[in-house]
């Protein structure tokens, strides 16, 4: 058995070694005259990455603080969710926790939120924000983003809070033009980063919520971050230092090197090539055609043992996982996100055949 194995599965991604090697770069202060322009370069970088003039804010902590910080800082009484998977229940439970009232539009897992479902919930709802995990990891479903956008924007004095945690950076997100006020991501997923820091943007009208809103709380206060950073071009608090030297070095090869454009075509591409071959050895768990350009969740109708076929692949230093949640062993997850090449994922999956010995 290995002790290194290359990672395919939805996050933690694989981390290049270069990049790697920014984390052990000698530290600055967090209050020192360099931390600023190494901020405002990363901010700035973010922007082009998510077609946006919005404030960017990066919090030292799992994506799961970030959603947590949107439902505080957006939310007065009232959130609609959007559900079709573990994800979404995950930020649903995130807002009963903070004592918010919860509405919630579900759908089977494997199936997506279609925009007349959700036109039919705020016609008769009085909400603050509605909230949407675009991608949502746990089924391989990829919600229709952009004509959710379009149905929310008729509705003005509602935040549109937007779960991006494993899209930003694989897929093409132009978040001024669809109207989000909220988007967050994690580091460890398709900007192929260790977890450790959690990274969006935050409009204008979500500052003019956040000001109506008390117990917005300290650590995930828009109003704070905002003041810190508008005066200092600072956080708050303490972030970590090391994943700022490897995400200013992982924007740059993404934006000058790879560029944005080839680095979502590979996305698709690499997605492509494992769905036909889903469909030509298994089937898919989600449904079609709102696949996911970033993981794949392949239906075990060979009724295969999940759980050797991870071994062996880990014989062979390779991961994969195997199912999320209650529907863990129906189905095992292919990721195809982060700096990943197709030529990686044509060896995986041949790989998994030979270990089948399907053809």
């Amino acid at each position: 058995m290995k002790d290194q194995f290359k990672l395919f599965i939805p996050g933690p991604t694989e981390v290049r070694e270069e990049i790697r090697k920014e984390m052990a770069r000698p530290l600055i202060g967090h209050r020192s005259k360099e931390i600023s322009p190494l901020l405002e370069g990363i901010h700035s970088k973010i922007q082009q990455l998510l077609f946006i003039k919005n404030k960017i804010f990066i919090f030292t902590s799992s994506s799961s603080g970030f959603m947590e910080a949107a439902i505080r800082n957006c939310v007065k009484k009232k959130v609609l969710f959007l559900s079709g998977g573990a994800f979404a229940e995950r930020w649903e439970e995130i807002a009963k926790a903070n004592g918010k009232e919860v509405e919630a539009l579900r759908v089977s897992w494997g199936h997506a939120l279609l925009p007349e479902m959700v036109e039919e919930k705020l016609k008769g709802g009085d909400y603050d924000a509605i909230s949407l995990v675009h991608n949502e990891t746990s089924t391989g479903v990829m919600h229709p983003l952009k004509e959710i956008a379009e149905v929310v924007k008729r509705y003005p004095e509602i935040c549109f809070l937007v779960d991006a945690v494993s899209s930003m950076g694989g897929v093409k997100i132009e978040v001024d033009k669809l109207g989000i006020d909220v988007i967050l991501a994690g580091s460890q997923k398709c900007l192929a980063l260790p977890p450790g820091l959690a990274i969006g943007a935050v409009s204008e009208k979500a500052f003019k919520k956040a000001e109506q809103v008390q117990n917005r709380g300290y650590y995930f206060d828009f109003l704070e971050h905002l003041k810190y950073w508008e005066e200092k071009r600072q956080t708050p608090a303490t972030p970590s230092i090391p994943h700022l030297f490897a995400l200013n070095r992982q924007l740059d090869e993404i934006l000058l090197k790879e560029g944005l454009e080839n680095r979502f075509k590979r996305h698709q591409e690499m997605a492509s090539f494992v769905q036909n071959w889903a469909r030509e050895k298994f089937a898919l768990f989600a449904a079609e055609p709102y696949l996911s350009n970033t993981v794949t969740a392949v239906k075990n109708v060979r009724e295969i043992d999940i759980g050797k076929l991870r071994e062996n692949l880990r014989e062979k230093g390779k991961e994969i996982d195997g199912g999320y949640g209650k529907l863990k062993g129906e189905y095992f997850r292919i990721a195809h996100m982060g700096d990943l090449q197709l030529s990686e994922i044509k060896e995986l999956l041949l790989d998994i055949e030979q270990i089948l010995k399907v053809k």
